[in-house]
């Protein structure tokens, strides 16, 4: 694998590593523009994505990248936010939230949140159909899209209509097997799971988080939206992944999960290269085209 997460070399390094790697060209007729958005900290950098053929009832997906919290940015993801406007026909709105260390937990949290807030009051600005809404992410991304269903749900809206998690971060729990069987696992091991949890959540209790930080912890699953939930066989968070579908399925809520056995964490990157990570990929953007489309 060409690339490790990993604290050891600093937060910079790490930014700069992940930057640095080569990526194909991904659907470049999806027409991109950047903005900026009212945040509680000042202005929120978003990329909105519109794939062709998209018209003002187009629906909207909210996209939150990962890389631990510290690491990624719109030109990182740049590639996945193009596959999930067209994989899914809708507008996608990609959020530059704050990264930790410099910005601790819970200040990635507050960006999404007023991103969220933006976006379904701004359907019209945006030339799509925010009642349509959809949040999705990967890793550190997919807890952000898990954490926000459910402040939506408990805030009273704004409704979102379906949640695509891509090898969410969702327990906190190192007492999962993944953390054992995939303690040294390519991409992600154990080791940069705790140490950049610690990036995001210095002073956080991780025998039992709140479920701002992980959102399998909440005390009530019911009444959250229809959710996909993608994971990877050699992924300290796999089980993660599954034990959140798990819970949500016992609190009723409709979710689907796939485990792409063979992959390891990240496998969005190689969609396109990787016959396995294409499939993968493909699976969870049909399940959110059909639920924004139905």
């Amino acid at each position: 694998m060409p690339f490790q997460l990993s604290v050891d070399e600093g937060v910079q390094t790490a930014r700069r590593k992940l930057r640095e790697l080569p990526r194909r060209p991904v659907h470049p007729e999806v027409v991109a523009e950047d903005r900026v958005i009212p945040g509680p900290a000042g202005e929120i950098g978003v990329r909105v994505y519109r794939p062709p053929g998209a018209g003002a009832d187009a629906p909207v997906v909210l996209y939150f990248h990962g890389g631990g919290f510290a690491v990624g940015d719109l030109d990182t993801h740049d590639g996945t936010s193009r596959e999930h406007a067209v994989g899914a026909a809708a507008v996608v709105v990609s959020v530059d939230y704050r990264l930790a260390p410099e910005h601790p937990y819970p200040a990635a949290v507050d960006d999404a949140w007023a991103a969220t807030q933006w976006v379904a009051e701004h359907g019209a600005d945006l030339g799509a159909d925010s009642s349509r809404l959809a949040v999705a992410g990967d890793s550190a991304g997919g807890n952000l899209a898990a954490v926000i269903a459910q402040r939506a749900r408990d805030a009273g809206g704004p409704p979102i209509a379906f949640q695509l998690l891509w090898y969410p971060a969702t327990m906190w729990d190192e007492t999962l097997a993944s953390y054992t069987e995939n303690a040294s696992a390519p991409v992600l091991d154990r080791a940069a799971v705790l140490a950049f949890s610690r990036w995001y959540a210095p002073d956080a209790d991780f025998t039992d988080p709140e479920p701002g930080l992980a959102p399998g912890r909440a005390q009530q699953l019911s009444g959250l939206p229809p959710a996909y939930i993608a994971v990877a066989g050699h992924d300290p968070l796999r089980d993660d992944g599954i034990r959140y579908a798990e819970l949500l399925t016992a609190a009723g809520v409709a979710a689907e999960f796939h485990n792409a056995e063979t992959l390891v964490h990240g496998y969005l990157g190689y969609s396109g290269v990787v016959p396995a990570a294409t499939e993968a990929t493909e699976r969870g953007l049909a399940a959110l085209r059909t639920a924004l489309h139905r």
